[in-house]
């Protein structure tokens, strides 16, 4: 095989072929770099290369191959990870110039999990600041490879962006109220949030305490599968993580769903806010799960429209809390709509931040009541396609934030802590792409996973490659 068509394979076709000695991970992980020093100046997807730490990781993956040392699915494979999490040596700056020169003592949890598996870190990826804005990014802007002059979504912004650019061949990111399935949805990936607690958070620069999840942004769901297996498990440093064996994710792919039942969530589907475009695609990638052999209806959630009213301002309140000090004394090096955002919700009365709680209960309450009567829900991942960017974060906090919430329909996950997918189902008239997104009950990423997988494989959205990564 040419190195330079290495990029190109997904994560799990790339595994086989290195399990199988027919591709080296020191020839993935220099197609990669090359590919990186080539192209990322349009998508600006890195903030920092690995490239002496990657070499030497390859290099030690190809000997441990070589002498039956094969540790898995992710041995040898090229990754990268949102620049939230630490990295031992490397810099990590959680998308702020505040932390600009900070380098971690210690590898995050999930970052020390990907180097067990044999996994090797090209880098850190881009990102929105703190993970507590969507918009706006502290160093440079990334680029979505399907438009240059749309955003690959945030805040987990540079893993869309390289991803799908083919920058590394998996990604992780984390997704607070979205962060991991917008990206996807927008760029044409599968970004996976698994269940509160099934990956560890040590290590992790957090942005609401109660809702931060890492998960795998991918090209594919098999892709996905053997990246969550590699970061799952129980941490005692983490000691909200589940001390419960992680699943064989990969081995639930087995594209039968007959029997199965998908709500449709109605308030989503007939939403009067939604693009008709993402409205259309959505309904017609139920009807897929239905000719699979699912059983297919409409379910009723009523809070869910207002999802990310609830989830908003927890994040405003959570984030301010966690940042009181930094903004007491560094306030202006936040961005703009940062310092919009943490004033804010610094100010909040405590009986309006009781009374959201409330809501939330609420929310979760209806949506583990649907799932006691459907294996998984469908909606929208976002019900719009991916937005302009705009250049100035003066811009982002007074129009476009405005603008861009109400169509972000992922939150309500979040506050459930239920596992949740988002799996490519289409492309508007402009081109961009559209999501399909699936949640199931807590514990429950098999099913998500292999509901997602089906449809992929009976459609052909999963094949399209961007027009210009």
């Amino acid at each position: 095989m040419d190195k330079a068509d290495i990029p190109f394979l997904n994560a799990a076709e790339l595994s086989r072929l290195i399990r199988d000695k027919e591709v080296s991970p020191v020839e993935a992980t220099e197609a990669y770099l090359d590919r990186i020093d080539d192209v990322d100046f349009r998508f600006n997807a890195y903030l920092t290369v690995c490239r002496g730490d990657a070499l030497q990781a390859a290099r030690e993956a190809e000997k441990a191959i070589a002498r039956g040392g094969y540790l898995g699915p992710m041995h040898g494979v090229p990754v990268a990870v949102k620049d939230q999490m630490w990295s031992k040596g490397v810099r990590s700056t959680g998308g702020s110039r505040i932390l600009a020169d900070f380098v971690p003592e210690e590898d995050s949890t999930a970052v020390a999990n990907l180097k067990r598996a044999g996994a090797v870190l090209l880098g850190k990826h881009n990102m929105t600041e703190f993970a507590i804005t969507a918009f706006s990014h502290r160093f440079r802007i990334p680029h979505n490879p399907w438009n240059l002059d749309f955003s690959p979504g945030g805040s987990s912004s540079g893993s869309g962006a390289g991803t799908a650019a083919f920058l590394c061949a998996t990604s992780v990111g984390e997704d607070t109220g979205g962060s991991l399935r917008r990206p996807s949805a927008w760029s044409g990936l599968v970004g996976m949030k698994p269940g509160w607690g099934r990956v560890s958070r040590y290590g992790v620069m957090p942005g609401v305490w109660s809702m931060d999840t890492l998960g795998p942004i991918s090209r594919g769901v098999e892709d996905a599968a053997i990246t969550l297996a590699a970061i799952a498990g129980y941490d005692p440093k983490d000691p909200y993580t589940w001390n419960t064996p992680v699943p064989d994710y990969a081995a639930a792919l087995d594209g039968r769903i007959g029997g199965m039942k998908v709500g449709v969530i109605s308030e989503e589907v007939h939403s009067e806010v939604a693009d008709p475009e993402v409205l259309d695609a959505v309904v017609a990638a139920t009807k897929v799960l239905g000719g699979l052999g699912a059983s297919v209806e409409e379910v009723s959630i009523p809070l869910a429209r207002h999802m990310t009213d609830i989830s908003g301002l927890l994040i405003r309140v959570e984030s301010a809390a966690y940042h009181h000090r930094s903004v007491r004394e560094r306030l202006q090096d936040y961005g703009h709509d940062n310092q919009i955002g943490l004033l804010t919700g610094s100010i909040v009365p405590a009986q309006v931040y009781y009374k959201v709680q409330k809501l939330r209960t609420l929310l979760r309450d209806q949506i583990l009541k649907a799932l006691e009567e459907y294996d998984v829900l469908a909606l929208p991942t976002s019900a719009r396609t991916a937005p302009r960017i705009q250049e100035s974060d003066l811009v982002i906090t007074d129009k476009a934030s405005a603008e861009q919430l109400p169509f972000m329909r992922t939150s309500a996950f979040n506050l459930a802590s239920t596992p949740a997918v988002s799996v490519p189902c289409g492309f508007s008239t402009a081109g961009l792409p559209i999501g399909l997104q699936i949640t199931g009950r807590p514990g429950a990423e098999e099913t998500v996973l292999k509901v997602a997988h089906a449809y992929e494989q009976a459609t052909p959205w999963h094949t399209m490659r961007p027009p210009h990564a």
